[in-house]
């Protein structure tokens, strides 16, 4: 007797074959959820290569935009972004959710990024900056001090790697204004071989001999570990 053909061997289980299988057979640059893997937000951004800056989201707030049809609510973050090696940057984001809000804070601070002269992990000298109705004021401290600052001062000075120092808010609380006080204030330090070659002096006639000492130590530190990195 010849075989009787056997079921799903016809036009159904050839069609079932040619189907691209679920989860990313035919989704090119889709995930297996169906959505792309390069889209924008904090999210894409986690998905590669780790970041090696420091980040802190100081305040995330809701704001509301009234128009013809009624409230539009969106979302605005503060976020602070450093190396923790004498680099900083402040950012601003808004956007309809908090991640993409932060994600955009992020991207902005890392433009506007600058330099902060540090020895020994603390401040050069005294500042005091000063943005709307905030005042911070900056001192430098000795080695074990620690930083003595609040929340939103706190997170620019340990982004921007300061080790040792006293902070003073005396203005108002208001964490924006207070992280803009504290970046102007960082803006104002100047180096001494800035300061020596305006007065016609030395690094020596400017500069205590703690400080000078300070600043040997930090150089030989930074020259080891570069050697230690080429090896």
């Amino acid at each position: 007797m010849a075989d009787q053909p056997t079921a799903g061997t016809g036009t159904g289980a050839g069609n079932t074959g040619s189907r691209p299988p679920r989860g990313g057979g035919g989704g090119g640059d889709r995930d297996g959820r169906g959505r792309r893997d390069d889209r924008g937000g904090r999210g894409g951004r986690d998905g590669g290569e780790k970041s090696n800056f420091l980040e802190r989201v100081v305040a995330i707030n809701r704001v509301s935009k009234v128009v013809k049809g009624g409230r539009r609510f969106s979302f605005t973050a503060l976020v602070i972004v450093g190396d923790g090696n004498g680099m900083v940057g402040v950012g601003y984001g808004k956007a309809k959710e908090v991640p993409a809000a932060i994600a955009k804070g992020v991207e902005e601070a890392r433009k506007s990024f600058f330099r902060v002269p540090l020895i020994g992990g603390t401040i050069v000298h005294p500042v005091q900056g000063e943005a709307a109705a905030g005042v911070v004021m900056l001192r430098p401290a000795s080695a074990g001090t620690g930083v003595i600052a609040g929340g939103a001062c706190r997170a620019v000075l340990e982004c921007a790697g300061v080790h040792d120092i006293l902070a003073k808010s005396l203005g108002s609380d208001n964490a924006i204004n207070v992280v803009h006080a504290t970046v102007a204030a960082l803006k104002m330090i100047q180096r001494p071989e800035e300061v020596a070659a305006r007065r016609g002096l030395t690094i020596e006639d400017v500069a205590p001999p703690s400080m000078l000492k300070a600043r040997r130590e930090s150089e030989a530190l930074a020259v080891a570990a570069a050697r230690e990195g080429s090896a």
